[in-house]
């Protein structure tokens, strides 16, 4: 269920660098490895699990699960949550096998905790769940 089975923006918006609807409220946009390296550091440093959203500006089901991405970062500050666009990123992405978007990682100290591919909201909020149970 609503997936983006294609990584090729011209397929959708002209405009790849729409990122507003994405981040926003405890959403932080990852552009460089090196960032991604930081955030997963200051994770681990803080004891959060990240969840990694790698996403695309033109993916329609990306568009359409954004908001709910932003209202989950509120509910669950003790989780980091990262986007990561595909576009910016095509070769970080190819090494995280990145077949459809969007696809979420959990990760925990650099480890792959859960993976969901695809929009389903009530997958996500349920992954969300089992984790937060996990650590607590």
């Amino acid at each position: 269920m609503g997936q983006c089975l294609c990584l090729d923006k011209s397929q959708g918006a002209d405009d790849a660098d729409e990122h507003v609807e994405f981040v926003g409220s405890n959403v932080h946009l990852v552009t460089t490895n090196e960032t991604w390296e930081q955030k997963l550091s200051e994770a681990s440093r803080d004891g959060k699990t990240v969840l990694a959203n790698f996403s695309a500006t033109w993916c329609g089901p990306c568009r359409m699960i954004a908001p709910f991405y932003r209202e989950l970062s509120e509910k669950y500050p003790s989780l980091m949550f990262l986007l990561v666009d595909v576009d910016e990123l095509p070769d970080f992405s190819t090494s995280w096998d990145i077949k459809a978007t969007p696809t979420f990682f959990f990760l925990r100290d650099g480890q792959q905790l859960d993976k969901l591919v695809g929009a389903n909201k009530p997958e996500l909020q349920k992954k969300i769940a089992a984790v937060l149970d996990a650590t607590a």
